[in-house]
């Protein structure tokens, strides 16, 4: 049961830092639909500040570092939809789609690169990060504390306090909801959506970065994030685009998440005999059945995919 919530928790945490990073963007007007790529990134970043951190580093340098860089990337790779979506009012669903598939082909080709030019017999896409994970955790009894599980804590603090009680989350709501409104009382919306863009960035960097670190110390990128991204998507839109509702629906994804890391601990499920391939589809399934049950009464903001016109009234 322990290790059952443990694995909750991480699962949990890494699924609410992306979905709230979504829920930025949309906020301002902007479907990101490139989570799952800007999540490769991040994990990317991080990932690489811990392989090239000295071995003797400080806990404190090996994590603070290393969530920089997973920020640092996931902001780089969010600019792309910014770009697209903002400045050529492009189709947003297209660039996510886009970005989704080219960030786990270029991190693949990226890594390979850089494992080829250290050892030509090296053609592999892994990373290996095995002293440096050691800084996030904290043994507590039989609990394997992850100091990811109180950053995504205090970031869902800070993300409903900016939202809601914020005049830069109030503005950036607006220019979801109204756009033109808000540019009429001086808001510059584009600065606003671009904000939202890289907020997300920001947010699906560190997420890619605890996903790839919740068990292994290893990641091979060509792997992906196995469907986070658009996990975290649909606890998006079963949260209804509010911190605090995403942060409950993080956790039930997160169990069912949890159940293919240790069913085989559980007597009764043990007894039902089924593959443990499909305790790893549950979440997947559980979020089809969720989103068939709740998108009819789902409101998204009004204006979020609708790229913006200055001249249009």
């Amino acid at each position: 049961m322990i290790l059952l919530i443990q694995y909750m928790l991480i699962f949990a945490s890494v699924l609410m830092l992306v979905a709230l990073g979504g829920c930025f963007s949309e906020h301002s007007g902007v479907i990101n639909i490139g989570l799952e790529g800007i999540m490769v990134f991040g994990a990317l970043g991080g990932a690489l500040m811990m392989k090239w951190l000295p071995v003797g580093a400080s806990a404190l340098a090996v994590i603070s570092l290393s969530i920089l860089a997973a920020v640092i990337f996931g902001m780089l790779y969010s600019l792309l939809l910014a770009v697209a979506a903002i400045n050529f009012s492009a189709d947003q669903t297209l660039v996510g789609t886009a970005m989704n598939l080219m960030g786990t082909a270029l991190a693949t080709v990226i890594v390979k690169a850089m494992n080829t030019a250290a050892n030509p017999d090296n053609v592999s896409s892994t990373i290996q990060y095995i002293n440096a994970k050691k800084a996030f955790l904290v043994n507590i009894g039989s609990f394997e504390f992850n100091w990811f599980m109180l950053l995504a804590l205090i970031l869902l603090i800070a993300s409903y306090v900016v939202l809601n009680k914020t005049r830069f989350g109030l503005r950036l709501q607006a220019c979801g909801e109204h756009p033109q409104a808000a540019d009429s009382v001086g808001i510059n919306v584009y600065k606003m959506r671009y904000a939202g863009v890289l907020i997300s960035g920001l947010l699906g960097g560190i997420g890619g970065l605890v996903y790839i670190t919740a068990g292994v110390s290893e990641w091979k990128f060509e792997n992906g994030v196995a469907g986070f991204g658009f996990l975290a998507l649909a606890v998006m839109i079963f949260g209804q685009w509010k911190p605090i509702r995403i942060a409950l629906a993080a956790l039930l994804f997160g169990f069912f998440r949890a159940l293919g890391n240790v069913y085989t601990g559980f007597d009764f499920l043990q007894r039902l005999n089924l593959p443990s391939n499909v305790y790893n589809m549950l979440p997947y399934i559980f979020s089809l059945i969720v989103l068939i049950l709740t998108s009819k009464n789902s409101r998204a903001p009004k204006a979020e995919g609708v790229p913006y016109d200055k001249g249009a009234r």
